[in-house]
């Protein structure tokens, strides 16, 4: 099957929002999604995938070269983009992006490849096709969570978002360098959009590259959020038919694109390098 890596960019890479009414304005959260070749889905999600990257970096979440962020192909679905090994999440851009094979095989882009992207994200992807996105990283507010192995309390609005739909990944035998090790984690994520690894980090899903990554930021927000309320008194949890009704309410896929794409706006038009 021959691949087709390039597409001519759009002439605007940013998404427009005109005429679309708000959840604050009384609306729903209206999402259209245009109808794209697949070489314009693969360049659009590529294009998201890079800005993920520098929108990561800029809030801090990378730790030195550690962490992955994904997107499946969308023609060869058993292969997947990653940023290729050694280089910081600040510089990454559409380009120098890797697209790997289930077998753990560079089919386009430049290695090296990180081991450990391969042997967690091949497992994730494998084990769930509704997913396109996965996000992980050694975030400082996630990992301090992890290091507690608990979950995130409904405490707040925007923790009740992961409300049930989040587990504890309660073991940690080194770095994930073997596919078995990144099946158990697969196996433990489940259904669920969150997995919290214990003394490691956080993991985030979604049927979208934006809503992986804004889960994943919305995730480590909590986290922070948790830990400096724990540490200035007895949490106030909020009780299961209270934090269940907050979750229906709470962010969607399609929201979840937008909270990106919000970010995503910003940082084209402060880094338009990361597109090329």
């Amino acid at each position: 099957m021959t691949l087709s890596t390039h597409a001519p960019a759009p002439t605007n890479p940013v998404t427009p929002w005109a005429g679309l009414v708000s959840p604050a304005e009384g609306g729903q959260w209206p999402r259209p999604v245009p109808v794209r070749t697949v070489e314009q889905e693969r360049l659009h999600r590529k294009q998201k995938l890079a800005a993920a990257y520098r929108i990561f970096a800029k809030l801090g979440l990378a730790e030195g070269l550690a962490g992955h962020i994904t997107a499946r192909d969308p023609e060869l679905t058993d292969h997947f983009w990653v940023n290729r090994a050694g280089l910081d999440f600040s510089r990454i851009r559409v380009s120098n992006l890797l697209l790997v094979n289930a077998a753990g095989k560079i089919v386009a882009g430049q290695p090296p490849l990180n081991t450990a992207a391969f042997a967690i994200h091949s497992q994730i992807h494998a084990a769930r096709p509704d997913v396109v996105g996965a996000a992980h990283t050694h975030s400082p507010y996630g990992r301090a969570l992890s290091a507690l192995a608990v979950p995130l309390h409904p405490i707040s609005q925007d923790a009740c978002a992961f409300y049930l739909q989040h587990v504890v990944f309660d073991e940690y035998n080194g770095v994930v360098l073997s596919e078995q090790e990144g099946r158990k984690i697969a196996t433990a994520l489940g259904p669920h959009k969150l997995a919290i690894l214990r003394n490691h980090g956080l993991l985030t899903v979604g049927t979208s590259v934006e809503s992986a990554a804004a889960r994943y930021i919305a995730a480590e927000r909590a986290a922070r959020t948790q830990l400096i309320a724990a540490a200035a008194g007895p949490l106030h949890i909020l009780d299961h038919e209270t934090a269940s009704f907050t979750a229906g309410q709470g962010r969607s896929d399609d929201s979840d694109r937008w909270a990106f794409d919000a970010l995503y706006e910003i940082i084209v038009e402060e880094q338009p390098d990361l597109l090329t």
